[in-house]
């Protein structure tokens, strides 16, 4: 039974896109940490992620947090914002993963690391599918080297939908979060009551020039001031800090949207 996790990261692991009725991310690690709260009332969970947050900086400032608190389980997903910068070097990347992996892993801890899905079906975000499958081919590699685990985002086929993205293109929706919740669930051998393999409903496609429509309203949206960001040396999470900093006992929030989760279990 998992008594502490410690959840460390970028914005995928604090949940942007699947905002609660108070604006406050909920994404898949709190989703996770519901159903661990609900077998184990004494389960206690700190989530350190944060939006923006680079490779370097969360070896920097989140690894050493997660290594002196020892918990049962270390959650790491790290390294999006560094492949998506153009003329970055993956390796180099790829070596402060293996470096935080192998001293969250000395901790004893169990650990778990993701990688990057498949965005071959998003314009524009797929020109770093290349970039992504490499930086995947070493999360493989490290995990493999250390004796963690691995949530292979790249093979879950569900994601490869529109309809479990935010608008930004490069966050889960709420649906989206849900599965990577139940994926990881089921790596860790916790029992679910739904199979994020579930097909979504069948769509009539998108005409070409509606897509088109949506491509540009996407750019002026979240293109352009992404663009604008790096420009300026900016980060969305400038002036934010982790929604849950430190080790504390975690109980079931009353928020509906947690709260009729179905894949949440008492057994």
């Amino acid at each position: 039974m998992i008594e502490s996790w410690i959840a460390i990261g970028d914005s995928f692991t604090e949940g942007v896109g699947d905002e609660g009725p108070d604006g406050v991310c909920i994404g898949w690690a709190d989703r996770l940490a519901t159903q661990l709260a609900a077998v184990n009332p004494s389960f206690s969970y700190a989530n350190l992620a944060l939006r923006g947050k680079m490779m370097k900086e969360i070896l920097d400032d989140q690894v050493p947090i997660a290594v002196a608190e020892r918990p049962d389980l270390i959650t790491l997903c790290a390294g999006g914002n560094d492949i998506i910068v153009p003329g970055v070097d993956i390796d180099e990347i790829a070596a402060m993963f293996d470096a935080a992996v192998a001293a969250l892993r000395a901790t004893g801890a169990q650990v778990l690391v993701f990688t990057a899905p498949d965005v071959k079906f998003q314009p524009v975000v797929r020109m770093v599918r290349t970039k992504a499958a490499i930086y995947n081919a070493h999360i493989h590699a490290s995990a493999d080297r250390h004796g963690a685990k691995v949530v292979d985002l790249w093979s879950m086929s569900t994601l490869r939908d529109r309809r479990a993205w935010s608008d930004d293109r490069l966050h889960f929706a709420p649906d989206g979060h849900r599965r990577i919740a139940l994926r990881t669930a089921e790596v860790l051998g916790l029992p679910v009551t739904e199979d994020w393999r579930e097909p979504l409903p069948e769509q009539p496609p998108l005409r070409w020039l509606d897509m088109r429509r949506m491509d540009v309203s996407w750019a002026r949206a979240h293109l352009i001031p992404w663009i604008g960001r790096q420009l300026r040396g900016q980060s969305l999470g400038d002036g934010l800090a982790p929604k849950r900093p430190r080790l504390t006992p975690y109980r079931i929030p009353k928020e509906p949207q947690l709260q009729s989760l179905k894949d949440v279990t008492t057994c």
